[in-house]
Order: C-alpha cells, then structure tokens, then sequence
C-alpha cells in the first residue's frame, strides 16, 4: 500500500522549521523562526500547545520529558515536557547554534554551532561537557552513535568527520560537501544519521545520493539513489526498526529505500515543492512528519507498510484528552473526531486474515484498544495483520528492539470484527461565534451587536463585553465568579449561563440593559440534574435549553413563558427577532457523518413552527459549526467544510448553499470563521484564521469580508456567470416577501431595483440563447420575465428575424396578461379592505399602504379616455397596468429611478404602448415600431437618476426628468388644478415650473379658449356631487386641498366599474366622440399662441413616430448588443 500524504498545514513563520516526536509518538514537535515550539497531538490540530523558547529556534529535540532547544541567543535551553516550564541553560555559544540532538538513553546532549565547536553535554550536570574542535567552518549536523562511542558531524567546510567521544579525536573526516561560509548559504544541510540499534551504517546526504559508511571500517558501503531526485538532498532519518531510509531534497521529494534490499519503496512529492528541513520517523507507526523551508508541518501515513504498526491521522493510542471539547467522550480512548476522520482501530479485510499468521499475531492485534476515533474512516487507515509478523521475528532476532509493539496499550474490550458503517459521535452543544471552553482567554461571543471575551488565569477570572456601536451602551467588565461557559448578546440584553456544580444548580443570568426601570438582572436556577447547554435572544425574549432536552423561553424581563421538549439532545440555537433556531441530534450518524435536526420557530403574536424537526444538511464528514440568522433575519449555519448553507424560503424552505469559505483559503489548514451574514449588501463577514479554525482574543482579529457564490456549473463562462448572478439575486431578496408578509418595514425602492437587475439579467440571457439559435431556452427565459419585460423580448426577437419565436413570445406575453388580469381584481379587494381598516378612526393621508397598483389603476382609467397619440386598441391597453411609479406626499418615499429606464415591478405594469414623454428629450415610446428598446434604457439606467412626481388626477403618462430637491406636493398640485384660473396665473405658473425643473406632464386635453374652463374629468364631477358629504363628515376641514385629498381617497376606494361609469360620464359631457376632441385640441392649439409651450409638447410626444434616424441608432445598438460588438 503506497503512503497517504496528508495535506500539508501551517506551523510557523517561514523559515528553517525542525521536527521531532515525543518518545511515545504520542505528539508531534515542531520549532520555528517564530522562536516558538509547538506540540501537536496530531496534523489536525487546531490548538497546539506552544512554548515560547525564544526569538528563533533553530533546533530541537525531546527524551525522557526534557525537551532542549537550539536558540538563536547562543544558548541551548531546556524546557519540561509536555508542561513547557524552563529548566535552565545546558551551555553556551558564541554564535547561534545549529543543531541538537540527544544520545540513545536520553542522558547527554551534542550541539554544533557556528563557531565552528561541537560539544557533549550531560544533561542533568551541564558541568560535564567536551568540546570537539576541528572544524574550520560553521556545523551544520549532528548524530549520535546509538552505542555512544562515536558522534558524526557535518559541516561547512565540506567535511563529515566521525569524532571518538571518549578521547575527544576526529577518527575520520571525508570531504563530501560543497564548501560555504555560512549555513544559510549551504546548499544542503546534510542531516546526517547512524541506523538505529546496531549503528551498523552511518546514512550522509551528498548531493542527489545518500552515501553509507560502515562502522570501524568507514568504508563507503552502498550508494543509494533514484531518478525521482532532481536537487540536492538535504535530511536523511531512519526507520525505528533500522530497515529503511528516508530522504528529503531542497526541492521536496522524499524519498523511501529499503536498506537491505536497495530499492526505493516510496516517492512522495511537497505540494508546492518547498525544501524538506525536517524529517522525523514516528517510534513506533509507519508514519514520517516532516516539516519545510517555509514553516509547514506535513505527515506521511502507511509507510512501507510498515508490519506491526497501525496508521492514521492521530499519532497516538494512549489516552487522550476530549478534543477541544467538541465531541462527548465516554470511551477510554478519544480519537480525533474533528479533524480528517482519524482511525486506529485494526479493521482486517477477509484477504488479510486468510493469510498464514500465527494465531498470537492476531491476538495481539485484536486486543488493541478500542479506539473511538475509528468510527470515521477504515479503509484508508485499517491495519495489514501480516504487519505483525514481521515485528515478532525482528523482535526475536533483536532483543534490543522488545517493545516495540509491545508499548502500545493493552485494552480489556475487544471488537469483533465489523465491515459495514460505524457511528459517529454526537457533537456537544456549541455556541455559535465562540472559540474552545480549555482556552484561558477566549470568546464567548462574537456577533453582529458586539464581543464577550472572557478571561480565565491566575491574575483574573472575568468577563469583558464590548459593542460594535456603542451608542447601545458602553463597554462593561463582570467578574467571572460563577464561572459562565456560554453566553449571548442582543441590543437589549447579555445571557449569561453556567454549569452545575456540586454545591450550586446551573444558572441563567440576564443583564438587561435596555430596561427603562433600575432593576436590569435576574438569575434563574435550572432545576437538580439540569444543565444549561445552549442559549440565545430574541426580540423581548430569551431561551435555554438544558441537557433535559427541554427548551426554556423567558421573556427579556425574567418572566418564565412557554417550555416543550426538543427531539434530541441540542446542539446550538440561535435568535433573531421573533424567530428561534434550534439544532439537535435526531439520530446517530454513520462514517462520520452527523445526524442533525432542525426546529424554525416564530415567537411573536401569533405562534407557529416553520420547520418541524426537518433534516440538516451537512457536507460528507463534517459538522455543525456555526448557527445563526442574516442581518435581515434568515436563518444561516456554517458546516466544518466551511460551506454556508441559507434558507430558501421561496423554494419550499430549502437550504440552497451560497458560499465555500475553503475557495478563499490559501493553505489547506487555514479557515474562516464566520462572525456575520448580510443579504444587503451581499456580506460574509468573517475572520481569517491561519493555520487555526478560530482566532485567538489577542491581538484583536481583523475582519474580512468576503463574497457569496452559488455553486452553478460552468461558473467560467458568460450564461453560468449570469445564471448564478440571477438565482442568487432571486435567494438573497426572499426575505423582502417575508418582511412584507410579517408586516415589518422595507424600503420598497429595493424590490423594485431588484426585480429590475433580474429583468435585466434575464434579458442578456435572452440575447445571448437568441445568438446561439437556442429559441426553445429562449421562451423558457421568458417565462420567469414579468409581462412588461416578455413584450421587450418580442421585440427583440422580431428585430432578430426570429419570427417564430416572436409569435410563442407572444402567445406567452397573452397568457401572462390573462394571468395578471385574473389576479388583479382580486389583490385590489384585499387592498381596499386593508386601507379601510387602516383608515378606520384616523385621519385620511397617504401612506406607504397605498400600492402603486392600487393608484395607477386610477390614474389609468382616467388616462384611458383622455389618450389622444397613442393608435393602439383599447382592448391591448386594458391588458397592459401603467407603470409602477409610487405617488406619496412625501418625497423620501419616491422611488429614485433612471433616466430612460423601465422599471420592472410585480405590483405593476408598464404600458407598452404608452409614450413617455419628456419636455427635454424625445420621447421614447416603449412597444411601438419605431422606437427605442429596452436594452439602450438599460445602458442609461446607471448614467442619470431621475425621479416622478404626477400630479393628482387628468394627466398622461409619467414623465422622467432629473430629481428635484423641492417637488411639489400633490395637494397643491390637485388643489391648483381644481382652481379656476386666469390666463396670465397660468403662464406665471408655467415659467415658475420651468425654472425649477419641477416634473410636470402635458395637460390631458388643451383648453379652447382663455376663458373657457378645462373640460371636467369623472373625479370632479364626482367631488361636486358628494362634496356636501365629505364636509359633513368633516367639518373641520376649510382648505380645498383637504377636501380633494379626502375625496381622492374616497374615489379611490370605488369599483372599477363606477369609476369608469363617472369617468364615461364626464366623457360625455364634454365631448361626443374622440374624433371630434382631438380637432377641438388642434384648433386650439392653433388659435392660442399663449399656450405655446403645452403645443411644445405636445409635438415633442410625436418626435419619435417622425425620427427615422433614431430607429436606425437603435437597430444598430440592439444588433451591438446580441453579437457582442461595441
């Protein structure tokens, strides 16, 4: 079985990086020019322990619990082992000292450095040295003799020499490497060893071979070599059982030989090629951790397959402790659950065990312990029975190498052998936004309203909680004297909770800052036996829930409110306003896969379960790491993947995922750890982690922020890019419908312009299936467009020559008419039942409830009769609603809009056929044949904003012009329309309008005569009759202006049909037929000079029907737009 290269993770800083294991193989040992040395339990580790031994540390080395250090201060240093503690100065240099290592038995010490001296320390008498001179350069390696009686050394100078400890004599020197003057300008730094046990070879890295000399005779044995080195060979390190080599280049490789056989049995190549500084060979596995150049810490797995050695990401069988408290751990022995799916459980294949072993080999095999660790992954990592074998007979040929195998620990239970899927084990309750419980200093908390740290060592037990915005309230400091291990925070309130103990129950601990009384905390005790596991707030609420399975709800000021029962043991909660999220175990899972449920629930008036207890979904052999809500209120969660998951609530409430944080990741040991999600502004907000999963409290983390992608197929290319541009604009505007639907506040410019980017996106989309002659995706795109956006689509696709794919286009746009029309009448009653509860015992003004539908409806039938230009059917008009341009009284309310630009709405429709009409530009009619389309509008859309202000009633369509700072108001635009005014008052109003650039529209119908009145429309005719009523209902009212306003709102509420009935009458009165108006106006406009600028106007609306030069800009611009040309 080839190795298993695992994947390389950060150490330290770049830089000469040394690696060791402990005796036991149970840790990992790594220094680094960073000056620190940290002790891994396996590659996985996310919190190393680490030891500060100084500015750099160039070399180390562990035996018998003391780990000693080559520093660049010039000393070597001793610290305990695992605790870290100085033990003092073993000896000093005059320059850095390049390496150090230890005899067999762990008594002395020998340290080259360059000043050119070797010395052998005692180590529990540092008096006792010998120093060794000879050199002439810097030393760059050292090796013990395993026998003690001779020590090789390398150095710059070019030589190996081979020192006779006892007399302190040089027996032999070869001149084998390029000479330096320094070890950083060494070509290699020739890592030397002798073969363990015997000491029978002495292994020299030179140049792309590895030279072995025998003892006494120093006669060059063997060369070994192979053609998958290309550089310099830099380290060699043997095998415990002294059979086989290892070799690492500067370029690299690393390189496995058989000793006895002299063929080479592994390659394995470094990820990004980066020089092998480190080479250690674990004392009891088939395993070499070796570190590089660059300060990356790297693990081989099932080398030489090794017999008698088990394999797996963990590096030990001993007990260890719970892995950063993330799994539970009522087993003996805790693997690694979090990290790589670690195994060291003998799992025999039906293969192995029909092979000829003796019957003790098997034995011995089954009565490892078992192992927790191995429920997660057994093919990679399952254990060759023949491996034993070979143990025992090396073991009876050397008594030097007893206990060996038998080190490992012996375990009562033993597990009969299983081939199918194995449990995982349940992960503990978490808090999201917070870091490991061991830590000393660690985060509580960290979310979008501020940080709880939480400080626990010798100096100080307490908690600090600090806020993003502090005009929430200011940063506070608590004492910790309860010990509280979770904790949350909202812009009302800090939870707190802490565990049971012997003497006191566990506590929920509410700081409520925001109460307008002076009593801001309560405490409540959890009844015996019953442990607070996970919390959260909510708007005016807080939960807990406890080992019980019991979920507590309390409201923000301490009253004790609903309980229930969760279907398992929890795992995290989360809240957000009215919403509660929780997360739980709802089975076991199988092959390192977590079995996760999850309850959505709605807290406010009326109480309802959105999610009951639906599945989980989580990436293959991950899990749960963060829960929680967007700013805007959906629910979210992160899997240890770093896969971000939001819900999808127009899909059935689906979890679609958004995000990879791994994408971003530069190594494969750093991650990203989510403190925040937006959906306006598209936000990931989150820290970067290098070499870790989550930061440490100091320094303070800086945030990044990353973007979100829908993982869509051919992300490379123009129609996926637009595809996943689409669908995610589509998933991360959901929540508008849920806040519209809930009845919270949003900023309806925002659907709008979110509608219009999808519109737009759907339209290229369009273009681009129509230049690839795929006219079925065509339609197929028109079907999720909005009415108005189908008729641009016919449009376009007529311009194209696609004819018949104009005539299914617009076949859909009629079905999609029918469907609008289906639909309206019914939404208009909803409406009008929902205004007059909203209107009931208030007084009647505009309100943001006023729908745009709902008004233009209006406005339309109005406009209807009073259409003189357009030369469209009546029947097409009524198919089409006017745009959606919101009318309110006031102007922050006004949707800004673009100059030229449709905007797409499903609370409205533009009218096709109807011509906007600009006193400036020409206007560009939207479905006639000769016109602009819809894609130049799209192009102006981002050079000019402009905005609408109609007025009241008798107007046409809306006109587009540059946004005023001071529009007029619509009750003085309806109270002056109402007016009887003189001539001279209209003019003085006109220029006064101009000079502002206030938007104003073409009056419906032109006056006949100065004197003359303007004909009435339905609306008054229906304000002069019921006037007496509205002033009877209000008595107050003595403005005109309240009384049109009342009265539009009156008018308003009618039926289309007795609207249409005053609008009809009106019609009547003032004219017998539509032949005869439009005469009375060109007479009008002919023998009035003094309304000159209205008859401006009015020509400026039929510019574009005369302006054949301007359709032939547009067909250049559409034919630049499809075949991609500028």
């Amino acid at each position: 079985m080839p190795a298993t290269q695992k994947p390389m993770r950060y150490g330290h800083t770049e830089g000469h990086t040394d690696v060791c294991f402990d005796d036991s193989g149970s840790c990992i040992v790594t220094c680094g020019s960073d000056g620190d040395v940290r002790i891994w339990e396996d590659l996985d580790d996310d919190d190393p322990k680490s030891i500060n031994v100084g500015e750099k540390a160039y070399s180390c080395a562990l035996k018998n619990g003391k780990l000693v250090t080559a520093v660049s201060n010039n000393t070597i240093q001793v610290h305990t082992f695992p605790e870290g503690i100085p033990d003092g100065i073993l000896t000093r240099f005059t320059t850095n000292a390049n390496h150090v290592v230890f005899n067999e038995d762990g008594t002395k010490i020998a340290a080259g450095s360059s000043d050119f001296l070797v010395k052998i320390v005692d180590v529990m008498d540092s008096s006792q040295q010998k120093t060794f001179r000879g050199h002439e350069a810097p030393v760059l390696s050292l090796s013990f003799d395993p026998k003690d009686n001779f020590l090789a050394s390398a150095s710059c100078d070019g030589s190996v020499r081979v020192w006779q400890i006892s007399d302190q004599t040089c027996v032999i020197s070869w001149p084998l490497l390029q000479k330096c003057n320094d070890v950083i300008n060494a070509k290699s730094i020739c890592r030397l060893a002798w073969q363990p046990k015997s000491g029978k070879l002495l292994a020299v890295p030179v140049e792309k071979s590895v030279k072995l000399y025998r003892r006494e005779t120093w006669s060059n044995q063997f060369d070994l070599s192979d053609s998958f080195i290309s550089q310099t060979l830099n380290i060699v390190t043997w095998s415990p059982c002294g059979q086989y080599l290892a070799a690492g280049s500067i370029n690299g490789s690393i390189i496995v030989w058989n000793v006895e056989t002299k063929d080479c049995v592994e390659r394995v190549k470094h990820e990004k090629g980066y020089a092998i500084c480190g080479l250690a060979w674990h004392p009891t596995y088939g395993r070499i951790a070796y570190t590089d150049a660059e300060g990356n810490l790297g693990l081989l797995e099932n080398v030489c397959d090794l017999r008698g050695k088990t394999s797996g990401s963990k590096v030990s069988s001993k007990v260890e402790k719970d892995y950063s408290d993330l799994f539970d751990g009522d087993d003996t022995n805790n693997g690694d659950f979090l990290n790589d799916n670690a195994v060291e459980i003998p799992s025999f294949s039906k293969g192995i065990i029909n092979n000829d072993e003796d019957e003790d080999d098997l034995t011995l095999a089954l009565s490892r312990p078992r192992q927790r660790s191995h429920i997660l992954e057994d093919d990679e990592n399952s254990v060759d029975v023949t491996m034993l074998k070979t143990g025992l007979k090396e073991e009876e040929e050397e008594e030097d190498r007893a206990g060996s195998i038998h080190n490992l620990p012996l375990g009562t239970s033993q597990r009969p052998f299983f081939d199918g899927p194995t449990p995982t084990p349940r992960q503990k309750p978490f808090q999201s936004g917070s870091t490991p419980l061991h830590l000393t200093h660690r985060f509580m908390v960290w979310n979008s309203i501020g940080i709880i740290r939480c400080y626990n060592d010798e100096q100080d037990n307490a908690i600090d909680v600090e806020f993003h915005d502090t005009s929430i309230h200011h940063a506070t400091h608590l004492s910790n004297t309860l010990n509280y291990t979770v904790a949350d925070l909202s812009h009302e309130a800090i939870l707190l909770a802490c565990e049971s103990t012997d003497e006191l129950a566990s506590k929920l601990h509410c700081l409520h800052f925001s109460s307008w009384d002076s009593s801001k905390e309560w405490m409540v005790d959890m009844p015996q036996n019953e442990d607070i596991e996970a919390i959260c707030l909510g708007q005016g609420w807080a939960a807990a829930a406890t080992s019980a399975s019991l979920l507590r709800l309390f409201t923000i000021g301490g009253i004790q409110k609903e309980m229930f029962s969760l279907p398992g043991p929890v795992v995290s909660m989360a809240g957000h306003g009215e919403q509660l999220f929780i997360v739980y175990h709802r089975g076991t899972g199988f092959d390192g896969d977590q079995c996760l449920g999850v309850q959505l629930l709605e807290l406010g008036k009326k109480k309802r379960q959105i999610l009951h207890g639906d599945p989980l979904p989580l990436t293959r052999k991950s899990y749960l790491v963060w829960v929680g809500f967007s700013a805007e209120g959906t629910p979210c969660y992160v899997d240890s993947e770093g896969c971000i998951r939001m819900l999808n609530r127009g899909l059935g409430n689906t979890w679609t995922p958004i995000c990879n944080t791994r994408e971003h990741c530069k190594g494969k040991s750093d991650h990203y750890w989510v403190v925040g999600v937006h959906e306006n502004p598209q936000q990931l907000r989150c820290i970067p982690c290098k070499g870790s999963r989550f930061p440490p409290t100091l320094p303070r983390p800086a945030v990044a922020v990353l973007s979100f992608k829908l993982p869509y197929c051919q992300a490379a290319t123009e129609k996926g890019q637009m595809e996943e541009q689409f669908w995610r604009s589509v998933i991360f505007h959901n929540h508008l419908d849920y806040l519209a639907k809930n009845g919270y506040e949003y900023e309806e410019s925002t659907k709008n312009q979110a509608i219009k980017e999808q519109q737009e996106l759907l339209m290229k989309m369009l273009a681009l299936s129509c230049k690839l002659e795929r006219e079925f995706r065509c339609v197929e795109l028109a079907d999720l467009m909005t009415q108005n956006a189908v008729n641009l689509a016919v449009k376009y696709a007529s311009r194209s020559r696609k004819l018949i794919l104009a005539q299914k286009l617009s076949e859909l746009a009629v079905e999609k008419a029918a469907e609008l029309a289906a639909t309206q009448p019914e939404e208009e009653e909803e409406e009008e039942d929902f205004r007059k509860k909203l209107n009931a015992g208030y007084s009647h003004t505009d309100t943001e409830w006023n729908q745009p539908r709902f008004r233009n409806q209006v406005e339309e039938d109005e406009d209807r009769e009073e259409e003189d230009d357009i030369e469209e059917k009546p029947e097409l008009l009524k198919q089409h609603g006017q745009n959606s341009f919101s009318k309110s009284a006031n102007i922050s309310d006004v949707p800004s809009l673009k100059s030229g630009a449709v905007t797409f709405s499903n609370q409205g429709r533009v009218n096709p056929f109807k011509v906007l009409a600009n006193s400036k530009e020409p206007t560009l009619s939207v479905n006639s044949a000769r016109s602009t389309n819809i894609l130049d509008n799209m192009n102006k859309s981002s050079k000019k904003s402009t905005t609408l202000n109609r007025t009241a009633n008798n107007e046409r369509s809306p006109v587009i012009k540059p946004l005023i700072p001071k529009p007029k108001s619509k009750q003085a635009s309806a109270a002056s329309y109402f007016q009887k005014r003189t001539q001279a008052d209209k003019t003085e109003e006109m220029k006064e309008e101009n000079s502002k650039n206030a938007s104003s529209e073409a009056p419906a119908l032109c006056p006949q005569n100065t004197e003359n009145q303007r004909p009435r429309t339905g609306f008054q005719m229906w304000l002069e009759e019921n006037r007496s009523s509205i002033l009877s209902d209000n008595p107050d009212f003595s403005d005109e202006a309240d009384i049109i306003k009342e009265g539009m709102l009156r008018f308003r509420v009618l039926s289309t049909e007795e609207r249409k009935a005053w609008n009809n009458k009106a019609k009547g009165e003032t004219t017998s037929d539509e032949a005869e108006g439009k005469k009375r106006k060109r007479v009008a406009s002919e023998s009035h000079e003094t309304e000159n600028q209205k008859e401006a106007t009015k020509e400026n609306l039929k510019l574009p029907k005369k302006q054949k030069p301007l359709d032939l800009s547009t067909n250049q611009k559409l034919s630049a737009f499809a075949f991609k040309q500028e």
